[in-house]
């Protein structure tokens, strides 16, 4: 099989991460989760942890959520005030992701790879979810909160990731347009999931 990228965006609690771990063991492909904020950081030189504060959200400010920012592709020079913005910090991880894509086969998780490598004929996008309650259950198992905190830290992160992607694509983060494959984790279990990731792999790609 040629070389081949697979993008998948989650849902807090709906097992997306564990999903895109088990596939990179089993194709043997590298996985890039927190990675690519390291790899931004040393591409930039700009520090990481800023990069991690504006990790697939935006800042809390009503004039930063109503604008949009639609990713085009330039990087904004050291010279420039806004090296270290938050629209510049995207333009630099988006680089990172291309890089990775042109280099070999590899999973991305979230940070809106699929738009950012929308023009690549390599590229399956896929977008895990889950109904809430089964997302609670399974943010039970990392979280040490009450249920209802839990939800509420759902909502929460799963509100940031929509916000963020608007911003910088321009579409609705669950809109199954945006995407080659839509899995209910709760329907089919994770091992499922990367079952028929595979098969639409051997689909699209033989």
């Amino acid at each position: 099989m040629e070389k081949v990228v697979i993008t998948i965006a989650r849902q807090y609690g709906s097992g997306g991460r564990t999903i895109g771990e088990m596939l990179s063991k089993e194709l043997g492909v590298p996985y890039y989760d927190k990675e690519l904020l390291k790899f931004a950081s040393e591409e930039s030189g700009i520090h990481e942890g800023l990069f991690a504060g504006a990790d697939e959200k935006l800042k809390n400010s009503p004039l930063v959520r109503i604008s949009k920012k639609v990713y085009q592709g330039q990087l904004i020079p050291p010279g420039s005030d806004d090296f270290t913005s938050a629209e510049n910090l995207f333009n630099y991880q988006a680089k990172v992701i291309k890089g990775l894509a042109e280099e070999a086969s590899c999973i991305i998780i979230g940070r809106c790879a699929d738009y950012v490598l929308r023009d690549y004929d390599n590229v399956l996008s896929v977008f895990v979810h889950a109904p809430e309650d089964y997302c609670i259950e399974q943010a039970k198992k990392k979280l040490s909160m009450p249920d209802r905190e839990i939800k509420k830290f759902i909502q929460k992160t799963d509100k940031e990731r929509a916000d963020y992607y608007k911003h910088y694509t321009g579409r609705e983060w669950t809109d199954a347009r945006n995407y080659d494959l839509c899995l209910d984790s709760s329907k089919l279990g994770m091992e499922r999931c990367v079952e028929e990731i595979k098969s639409y792999m051997q689909v699209r790609f033989r």
